[in-house]
Parts: C-alpha cells; sequence; structure tokens
C-alpha cells in the first residue's frame, strides 16, 4: 500500500486525509509525522511553513508534492537528492482563486474605484468615466498555469490583454511577447500591469526603479507573485512622485507585513495579506491522489519543477 506523509499545516492535516481519503480509501495517508520512518514514506506531501524542518531524512521518496504553486523556499532552504522529483502544486482552487483576485483589482483600477470612494468622502459629484475595456492596455508576466488562465479572463472581458513569459507562448485573443525585448515593450505600454512569475534569481527585484522609470506615467501594478520581485524602496519612491498611479499588493518580502512598514500607511496602496490564492483541500486533494495514482501505474509525475529554472 502506498504510503502518503502529509508535513503541511497540523491546523489543516485532518481535512486533508478526509479529503484525500474520500477520493481514494484504499491509501495510506498518515499525519504522523514522528511516529513514521521516513524509509516507509513514498510520497511526501509538504509545506514549508510547516512542522517539517529536515527534508535530509527522506531523500528515498519517489516525489515531494509541494502544497504551494511556488517552490522557491525549499530549493532556497533544503539540498535534495537528484532523484527525488519534486512537484509543485498545480489544481483549480489555486487557479481560479488568483484569477478571481486578479480580474476583480484590474476592474476597480480599470473603473477608478478608489476614486469615486475619495470623491464620495469629499462629498464630491465628479463626471469623469474610465475608457472602455478594449481601450485598457493590461500586461501579465508569467505564463505559467496561473498566468494564461488570468490573461484569457481579461481577454474575455475584452480587456487589451498582453503577456510576458521567458520563452514563447500562444494563447488565443492575447499578444504573447517573450526574452528581454517582450518584456520592455510589456513594460512601456502596460497602463496595469500584473505580476504573476515564479521567484527565481533572475525575477528578484525585477521591478526596480531604472523598469519603473520607463514604464507610463500613473500606471498600476498589482503584484500576486513574491515580495522580492519588486524593489520597495523603488516602488515607495515612484509613488510619491507620481510616476506610478498605486500599487495593489498580496505578497511581501517579510510575512506578516511589520506594522511599521510604509506600506501600511501609503495612500497609493491597497494590502491583501497573501490570500489571493491559496491551496484548498476540497480542491486540490484530487492532485495528490493523482500523483498517487502516476506512481502506482508507473507513470512519470506531473507538474515536475524543473530546478535549473526555479519552478
Amino acid at each position: 500500500m502506498t504510503r502518503v506523509l502529509y508535513a503541511g499545516d497540523p491546523e489543516e492535516g485532518q481535512a486533508w486525509r478526509d479529503r484525500v481519503l474520500t477520493l481514494k480509501p484504499d491509501l495510506d495517508f498518515t499525519l504522523d509525522i514522528a511516529g513514521t520512518d521516513p524509509d516507509s514514506v513514498d510520497i511526501l506531501v509538504y509545506e514549508a511553513s510547516g512542522p517539517l524542518e529536515d527534508l535530509a531524512p527522506y531523500a528515498g521518496v519517489a516525489a515531494i508534492q509541494n502544497l504551494w504553486a511556488g517552490v522557491e523556499a525549499i530549493l532556497a532552504n533544503h539540498t535534495l537528492p537528484p532523484q527525488t522529483t519534486l512537484c509543485r502544486m498545480v489544481e483549480p482552487g489555486l487557479t481560479i482563486g488568483m484569477t478571481d483576485y486578479v480580474t476583480g483589482h484590474v476592474l476597480r483600477l480599470h473603473l477608478g474605484i478608489d476614486g469615486h470612494r475619495e470623491n464620495q468622502a469629499r462629498k464630491a459629484w465628479s463626471d469623469d468615466n474610465p475608457p472602455l475595456s478594449t481601450e485598457r492596455k493590461v500586461g501579465i508576466i508569467g505564463l505559467g498555469v496561473l498566468g494564461r488562465d488570468a490573461t484569457e479572463k481579461l481577454a474575455f472581458l475584452r480587456f487589451d490583454v498582453s503577456g510576458w513569459s521567458r520563452s514563447p507562448k500562444q494563447i488565443d485573443g492575447v499578444r504573447c511577447l517573450h526574452g528581454p525585448g517582450g518584456f520592455d515593450t510589456l513594460l512601456t505600454e502596460s497602463e496595469i500591469l500584473v505580476l504573476l512569475a515564479p521567484l527565481t534569481p533572475e525575477t528578484e527585484n525585477l521591478i526596480d526603479a531604472a523598469r519603473i522609470a520607463r514604464m507610463k506615467p500613473g500606471a498600476h501594478i498589482i503584484n500576486v507573485a513574491r515580495g522580492p520581485m519588486i524593489d520597495d524602496d523603488a516602488l515607495l519612491a515612484a509613488l510619491d512622485s507620481g510616476q506610478l498611479g498605486s500599487a495593489t499588493l498580496d505578497v511581501f518580502r517579510t510575512e506578516p507585513l511589520p506594522t511599521d512598514h510604509p506600506y501600511w500607511s501609503h495612500p497609493s496602496v491597497t494590502i491583501s495579506p497573501h490570500i489571493a490564492s491559496i491551496t484548498r483541500p476540497e480542491t486540490a486533494a484530487r492532485t495528490i491522489v493523482e500523483q498517487v495514482e502516476r506512481f502506482e501505474r508507473g507513470d512519470p509525475f506531473v507538474h515536475v519543477v524543473d530546478r535549473k529554472s526555479g519552478y
């Protein structure tokens, strides 16, 4: 019998176990880290913020199934042997949640809702109208599973959407750019720029002072990727000068965001507590079961991380 060890948030462990066993009752799905021999584990379900700090004893597992979409915390903090397969989480709940967040805030910025709220507080009547969605240029950095779905839905809503990725991609209704030249085009044209790329050494401080200076004056940034992708000081300076119109931030270098951080009180910053998209047992259990069934059939795992690229 295949043994799966859950090493995520202990408070959610039973929910994961119940959901997985509903789909595959014959599975040995255990929550007992201390009482389980690492050599007996076939698949490790892992969360970087969970209780398991040392992955070295689990070098013999067939796969480590990460509970998050991003794997940078594992790659940065653990040396995994070459034979260990690392899989990122891809599941419908993550995708739907992220697209809900991105489209909601793109619409908020497009319609100028923040300005209407300010006018309401001043009891000021304004007849400013937003352009049509067809006239609003939205750029998405990162065209993986999450980025692709967000671009497709924004295109369905008739926004003028462009997406960027390292290598060429093709998405119906979306202009797909790639490489350094494509990145510069996306940066200079976008009125609303959404960060949805993985955090790697190449994407740390991707949005710095030099790149912000090339953006459209008054452009808006939405970061739902990782905090270190933005140079915080450069972003604050650009907001203060008016080079950028606003920043909507769901992710930060330090989480929870320290109470003395200037983002909290900046009038042009909207904060959410890393909730744009979360992995939910009710939708993600199927991914774990699929990996188990692939293991039992001798088929390759899916959503395998390329450690050289970092995703």
